[in-house]
């Protein structure tokens, strides 16, 4: 068992399943549990493509528990037709994965966490790659987890890029803008991978072709999920090249933060006006000797796409 304990939380869309992927190849890490979010689809979609994959991958030790199923600002939450059209409606490419034989945990993705912050600290990693609105929630019913993490590291921002959402707002911090501002101003240790290096690391047909080629389930099945998400890029014109690997990479960058170079900036995210989302430097905490952001600005994409197509081409070749 190795001694870092890994907690995904994740809104399972097509790279929320290459971050699963990848927590599960690497020997560095031991994956404890996924709390599912909302955002590429809904809370409970989430929660139940997680199972699904994890039985393709052979972890079914592993549970899924569901976490908010919207913002802290609204009573519901609508996937919006852009997501539908990139992850497809069911989340993962419109591929069909068997249901999974196990359930969704009772206990509260939030109470988990709270639960695995004090048993193993500094030993946590905890990814979030949709909104931040659990751990803000968590953070609200223990202010002490904030603390206790050894290791945030998140999907979601754009400092030296613009958004896709709006010229200046990434789509996970627009999910809730509010959560994620109070995040951002608390004790927690977190390093952002935002677009500014996400957008850098892309997958094309011929890396899920290679996968294909294993003749297995897993590979078979990721394959088909990837090239939707590739072809979605290419029709949206998002990006004609391939897709980009947004949640896997700060999967990666958590074991190895070798793979990016960082600024060390305290951040806010304004939640007011034109410029909503926006994850930006903290004029009122210039001058704090704390500063508890890392915020990649730069990626050393081909050694990390190559260790990333290791990692989940042997874990294929045994599923």
């Amino acid at each position: 068992m190795a001694q870092k304990k890994m907690i995904l939380d994740l809104d399972t869309g097509i790279d929320d399943a290459l971050a699963l992927a990848y927590a599960i190849a690497d020997p560095a890490v031991d994956l404890i549990g996924i709390i599912s979010s909302y955002g590429n689809t809904l809370v409970e979609t989430a929660g139940k493509n997680s199972l699904k994959l994890l039985e393709l991958l052979g972890q079914t030790d592993v549970p899924v528990f569901l976490g908010e199923s919207h913002s802290s600002t609204t009573d519901h939450f609508d996937v919006m037709e852009i997501s539908q059209l990139i992850h497809g409606k069911n989340g993962i490419g419109e591929v069909e994965l068997p249901t999974a034989n196990r359930a969704l945990e009772t206990q509260s993705g939030v109470d988990f966490l709270i639960e695995a912050a004090h048993k193993y600290q500094d030993d946590l990693i905890l990814i979030p790659t949709g909104p931040m609105t659990n751990l803000d929630a968590a953070i609200a019913k223990d202010p002490s987890i904030a603390e206790l993490i050894g290791n945030i590291t998140f999907m979601g921002g754009a400092l030296t890029v613009p958004g896709n959402v709006t010229p200046f707002t990434e789509a996970n911090i627009n999910q809730d803008a509010e959560a994620a501002d109070r995040v951002f101003r608390s004790p927690a240790k977190m390093t952002m991978i935002g677009l500014d290096v996400t957008l850098r690391t892309l997958l094309t047909k011929n890396e899920t072709n290679q996968w294909r080629q294993l003749d297995t389930k897993a590979g078979k099945a990721f394959a088909d999920i990837v090239d939707f998400y590739i072809d979605a890029y290419y029709n949206l014109d998002i990006d004609k090249n391939g897709c980009a690997l947004h949640d896997p990479l700060a999967v990666g960058v958590a074991i190895n933060p070798a793979f990016v170079t960082t600024l060390a900036l305290n951040m806010k995210v304004t939640h007011d006006g034109a410029d909503y989302g926006r994850t930006i430097g903290d004029t009122d905490r210039l001058h704090d000797k704390r500063i508890n952001m890392q915020a990649a600005v730069g990626v050393d994409d081909v050694a990390y796409l190559a260790y990333f197509m290791q990692l989940l081409t042997d874990l294929f070749k045994k599923n």
